[in-house]
């Protein structure tokens, strides 16, 4: 088990009509990072938003944010999402032509690469990437919509990868469905971040104490 677990929120579970107070409780809450889920409509099949919904984020907060890129061939937007600022710029494997010249791009850019997969996408097709990428996303579930229940059939992923990655500093973040009463078991497997929607936006005793709970596992 890490050390210090990583809370992450996904603001694809905020209230949007009320961003700014949203961003407030999240970093009043404790959380350590945002995930903003960019979707397509092509690459999965919902639509969310873009780097100018990233920068009007990003000039509520200090906290770093992650750009997950549910998208295909997303290293055209790498420039874009940079300069809007996010820190780290996670791709789908399975979304990507040429993943090594993805990651360059992203690298170049001036952000943190990541690597995320799908549940059905064996670990072994990101591991080569362990010595040079820090953050691998592992989905736990299909990527298109917020509010699925975690698919528990997937933790093995995490700990391929992190026996894959033995001896380097990874960052393996696991995203959908991850919610208090199922942290432990996502941790225990080798988890370094939860991001969490409706988890931590929705949970019935406030943020807050979603995510000490979380961090107190």
């Amino acid at each position: 088990m890490p050390e210090t677990v990583r809370i992450s929120a996904s603001v694809l579970a905020a209230d949007f009509a009320h961003l700014e107070q949203e961003i407030r409780r999240v970093e009043e809450s404790g959380c350590d990072e945002i995930h903003f889920d960019v979707m397509d409509g092509h690459f999965v099949p919902n639509i969310t938003f873009g780097a100018d919904i990233l920068q009007a984020v990003r000039s509520l907060t200090s906290l770093p944010i992650d750009a997950h890129m549910m998208v295909t061939e997303p290293g055209r937007f790498a420039p874009q999402f940079a300069s809007a600022g996010a820190n780290t710029f996670t791709v789908h494997a399975e979304a990507c032509s040429d993943l090594g010249a993805t990651l360059t791009e992203i690298a170049e850019a001036g952000m943190r690469p990541g690597i995320s997969i799908n549940p059905s996408t064996d670990a072994a097709v990101v591991t080569r990437y362990t010595a040079t990428v820090d953050r691998f996303l592992v989905m736990s579930v299909e990527p298109g919509f917020g509010g699925q229940s975690l698919m528990p059939e997937v933790l093995p992923n995490i700990e391929e990868i992190r026996f894959a990655g033995a001896g380097s500093e990874l960052d393996i973040a696991v995203d959908g469905g991850v919610k208090v009463d199922n942290a432990k078991d996502v941790v225990e497997t080798g988890a370094d971040t939860l991001i969490s929607g409706t988890g931590l936006f929705n949970y019935a005793e406030g943020m807050a104490a979603a995510v000490s709970r979380m961090k107190s596992l």
